[in-house]
């Protein structure tokens, strides 16, 4: 039955007036206003205080129940004043860590770096080694590379000479 352009115009404009939220009969909600919540939208959620917890996802747990809220790694407990979560004193994590896992509730390092990076080379620490014939570097306990450069000597030639795998020039001629 299709109804006139007019009559449903009429609807429109009457019907929401017959529907206020005084002709809602709150009989039919057994909770009271203290146990729900309302949105903007109008929504009403339960309320699970003294019930049980409900996590990020809108997920419910019971009273009693363990649960790990979110991304984190640390348990929580639902009770009647609400979620009661381990929140530890966690270890600082190395620096020189270079692989961390995050199963527990405390990350925890699981590998440690114990080498040197030096010009896209590892060393291991306190080894020594000469990038350049006048370079002599060590692998330093902190994975530093820290490098000496040889001081020459300024020659009493005209013209030196630099040899193969030879830091300083040398004089040929005398």
């Amino acid at each position: 039955m299709a109804l006139p352009i007019h009559e449903a115009w009429i609807l429109l404009f009457v019907l929401p007036g017959l529907v206020t939220p005084a002709a809602i009969n709150h009989e039919d909600y057994p909770a009271d206003e203290g146990d729900q919540t309302s949105s903007n939208d109008n929504l009403i959620f339960d309320d699970y205080r003294g019930k049980g917890c409900v996590d990020d996802s809108g997920f419910v747990y019971k009273l009693g129940e363990r649960f790990f809220p979110g991304h984190s790694n640390c348990p929580c407990v639902c009770t009647e004043d609400g979620p009661v979560c381990d929140q530890p004193e966690c270890p600082k994590i190395h620096p020189k860590c270079t692989k961390v896992e995050h199963n527990g509730c405390c990350p925890e390092c699981k590998e440690v770096k114990n080498f040197c990076e030096y010009h896209g080379k590892n060393y291991k620490i306190l080894e020594e080694f000469k990038p350049s014939p006048c370079e002599w570097c060590r692998c330093e306990p902190s994975n530093e590379v820290h490098c000496v450069v040889a001081d020459c000597a300024v020659p009493e030639c005209v013209n030196p000479v630099y040899e193969p795998e030879q830091c300083c020039p040398v004089c040929k001629n005398g």
